[in-house]
């Protein structure tokens, strides 16, 4: 192109790569853009075919999009997006603006360029997510959806809502209120309380009934967050899974806790009654009606344990803040209590506080008095100690008796499962591993003949 100088200077400055093409498709003009975005300096590519530097992939179809255009009689222009090969060899993304628009003065026709490779990647890289998403949804068996801030529509749900809700997708995209149709009737209020908290920007975690088909008895857990924007709710997005037969074994466990312990005690009352007529009676059998008693208050006392298991693993409760100070000085005081000549060495710090299930109380009680129990002699003795850890706190019981058998550590530490022949004696060991692993804690045991037994309870700290 021949022109004024300034001219030349000025495009030489410009951002974008500036090209002029003739009908071959040959470079007689390249700004100095070339160099800054491409690595060649202008003269380097004047004269060169142009459309050898497009991607092999791209060639054929960024040179019909240029003779689409200059070969129309009124004016035309067009804008493709190809790679070009860079200097060293790498691809670079370009999108390119070109038109038919020529005089005597141009050296052809004039090819706007700008590099938009970052963006071209970052579309891609996207639409990867995306349809990883959109494959990972498909499968799931839980429902991902996605409504907007007002329920007024639906953005996106996987197929896996039909299953568990038992209405059609189609049906819910044509109009979203139609979700509260496959809600059971008694529940609708608190599901539609959720819905306008999370419009208003709280986070909601639930259960319900849903599935008419199946008359509401499929239970769903949900838990839902609303996305904002500039501190507006714009989107609600969630997820809902299928809790029914984890809620029907739960319902399970509650019926036959409660025939068990209502006939265990029933007959055991009937039992440890005719101990006490034969004790009156019968004085001879003193010795023998004293094991009939001893046994028969081990199993009350092995049903509230029961009791205490169910409701552990039954009911969903969040951990809460402990104190643990607190929660040791309650666990020795009744643990005195119930054996007055045991000897208890306490030694706490300054309070310290964890994230935990309040099942941690009985547990550590638990620990205490199972120490106790089995202890030499009449006068047993235990330690009891609470230390400040970076992460969290630590519980450690300690005794001078007998090592723990081999299959109680293992239950202390979850490393044992129960089988018809190989059990704990107890379920008070249980209740300890499983009120310490709700609560995020490990379990660590220590034992040996010379020093007894060390038993310590990792805890994390509370969020502060």
């Amino acid at each position: 192109m021949d022109g004024p100088e300034p001219l030349g200077l000025l495009l030489d400055q410009a951002q974008d790569k500036v090209a002029l093409l003739n009908d071959e498709g040959r470079f007689t003009y390249v700004n100095g853009a070339a160099e800054r975005m491409l690595g060649f300096a202008p003269a380097d590519l004047v004269g060169e075919d142009a459309f050898e530097y497009v991607h092999p992939d791209d060639r054929e179809a960024v040179r019909r999009a240029f003779r689409d255009v200059i070969d129309r009689d009124e004016f035309a222009e067009d804008t493709v997006e190809y790679r070009h090969r860079a200097a060293d060899g790498s691809w670079v993304w370009l999108s390119s603006r070109m038109s038919n628009l020529t005089d005597d003065g141009l050296d052809g026709y004039v090819v706007s360029s700008r590099d938009v490779t970052d963006r071209v990647l970052a579309e891609r890289e996207r639409a990867e997510t995306a349809s990883n998403l959109r494959e990972i949804a498909t499968v799931s068996g839980d429902v991902l959806w996605m409504f907007d801030a007002d329920w007024s529509e639906l953005r996106f749900v996987n197929p896996a809502y039909e299953e568990i809700y038992g209405t059609s997708i189609d049906a819910l995209e044509d109009d979203p209120s139609t979700f509260l149709d496959a809600v059971h009737p008694e529940d609708v209020p608190a599901v539609e309380a959720a819905m306008k908290r999370l419009s208003e920007g709280t986070p909601v975690d639930m259960e319900y009934r849903v599935n008419p088909d199946e008359n509401y008895n499929r239970c769903v857990w949900v838990q839902a967050e609303p996305i904002t924007d500039d501190g507006e709710v714009v989107r609600i997005t969630g997820f809902t899974r299928d809790v029914t037969d984890r809620r029907r074994r739960e319902c399970q466990l509650v019926v036959m806790d409660n025939l068990l312990r209502h006939n265990l005690r029933n007959d055991l009352n009937v039992i440890l009654g005719r101990a006490e007529y034969l004790d009156s009676e019968v004085p001879e059998s003193a010795e023998h009606t004293a094991v009939i008693r001893r046994v028969g208050e081990q199993l009350l006392e092995t049903a509230e344990k029961e009791r205490d298991i169910i409701d552990l693993i039954t009911e969903e409760r969040e951990p809460e803040r402990i104190e643990l100070r607190e929660t040791i000085a309650d666990c020795v005081e009744t643990a005195r209590a119930r054996h007055p000549t045991a000897a208890i060495a306490v030694s706490t710090p300054d309070p310290v506080a964890v994230e935990g299930r309040p099942e941690l109380r009985p547990a550590v009680l638990e620990l205490l008095e199972n120490a106790l129990r089995h202890g030499d002699g009449d006068d047993p003795t235990v330690d009891v100690a609470l230390r400040r850890t970076p992460a969290g706190a630590e519980i450690v019981v300690r005794d001078d008796h007998a090592p723990i058998p081999p299959v109680e550590a293992d239950v202390l530490r979850g490393d044992h499962d129960m089988t018809n022949v190989y059990h704990s004696s107890g379920l008070g060991l249980w209740l300890v591993h499983w009120s310490v692993d709700l609560s995020d804690g490990t379990i660590a045991v220590e034992s040996g003949p010379e020093r007894g037994n060390e038993i310590t309870i990792t805890l994390p700290a509370t969020a502060e």
